[in-house]
């Protein structure tokens, strides 16, 4: 067997169950929603294998029997990252959308988050929750070193931010969703989404209230399943606060962008806690009309890389398999 055929073998092995992404240049991000996702500017993007859902709690298990891994929510954190924080709150644990008893301040997200001990991949709500049932929804409580983790154990790597847009839009040009330019199309529920008034009232007309089956929806146009809805999903890309302006020429087209410079993404907000933060994509079951209208492609959010909660996940990408 020659290196070539046997290079061959390792890349169908490592791209199985994956949809295949074809080259292509699109227009990313949006000028119409919020400021973060703006310019829209044209993206050149070589073709990439993708997995074909969010990863799995079943998956994820594999992964922990394997190697022995411990998740950083399973870590308690170390004073020295967290300057003046109380001595009794710096316990393993993560955070988790608690639902309040009554109308809040829009402003303040703590009213719906609860840092909570003992909450982690395996204990989604808490020390009294499990995974069991679940195994075929996507791992939640996932920091970004989880997810580098198990990516690298599978020979895989985390999508750039432009990598999982020009997925996410399924080969549809310029749509504001996924799948077209309606919502639920027909009255029907395309992701899993929240309906109602956040963070108050969950209809779940899309039929789940948390994360749903990675497969409960249906597909976009390239085969692949959740890349809205559900979890917000890493990538590999530092934030910024605004993309760069579109390039006139075609000769110079952003090819493969890999996002701004970590010192860049620090929150201005907290100038003592310089902790680097990551895009996610894809929104998540917890995105709402009336608060978060990020179930859309060119949705982006940034998240500091030592967070995890109940509502982001990831999946992987090959490249150079094609």
């Amino acid at each position: 067997m020659t290196a070539l055929t046997i290079e061959k073998h390792r890349a169908q092995a490592a791209t199985a169950g994956m949809i295949f992404i074809p080259d292509g240049t699109f227009r990313m991000g949006s000028d119409d929603h919020y400021p973060e996702e703006a310019p829209t500017h044209r993206v050149k993007v070589d073709s990439f294998w993708i997995d074909r859902t969010p990863v799995t709690n079943r998956e994820f298990r594999k992964f922990v029997n394997a190697t022995g891994y411990v998740t950083f929510a399973e870590i308690p954190p170390d004073p020295k990252d967290y300057p003046g924080a109380l001595p009794h709150m710096l316990k393993a644990g993560s955070l988790v959308f608690t639902p309040p008893a009554h109308p809040v301040d829009m402003r303040n997200w703590s009213r719906w988050w609860v840092f909570k001990f003992g909450a982690n991949w395996k204990r989604p709500y808490g020390p009294r929750s499990s995974i069991s049932g679940l195994d075929n929804h996507p791992v939640v409580h996932v920091a970004y070193r989880d997810a580098e983790a198990y990516a690298r154990w599978m020979g895989k790597e985390l999508p750039t931010e432009a990598e999982f847009e020009f997925a996410a839009r399924g080969g549809l040009v310029g749509a504001e969703f996924a799948w077209g330019d309606e919502l639920v199309p027909g009255g029907k529920h395309m992701a899993n989404t929240w309906q109602g008034a956040f963070p108050l009232e969950n209809l779940t007309l899309d039929g789940y209230e948390r994360t749903s089956p990675v497969t409960a929806f249906p597909p976009n146009g390239y085969g692949v399943y959740d890349l809205i809805g559900n979890v917000w999903e890493w990538t590999s890309d530092w934030y910024s606060p605004k993309h760069e302006a579109d390039i006139l020429k075609a000769c110079c087209i952003p090819q493969n962008p890999r996002g701004g410079l970590e010192g860049a993404s620090y929150d201005p907000s907290l100038p003592n806690i310089q902790i680097p933060r990551k895009v996610l994509k894809g929104g998540s079951h917890l995105c709402a009309p009336n608060y978060c209208r990020r179930y859309r492609p060119a949705a982006r959010h940034a998240e500091p890389i030592d967070s995890s909660t109940n509502h982001v996940g990831f999946r992987c990408v090959v490249r150079g398999a094609g």
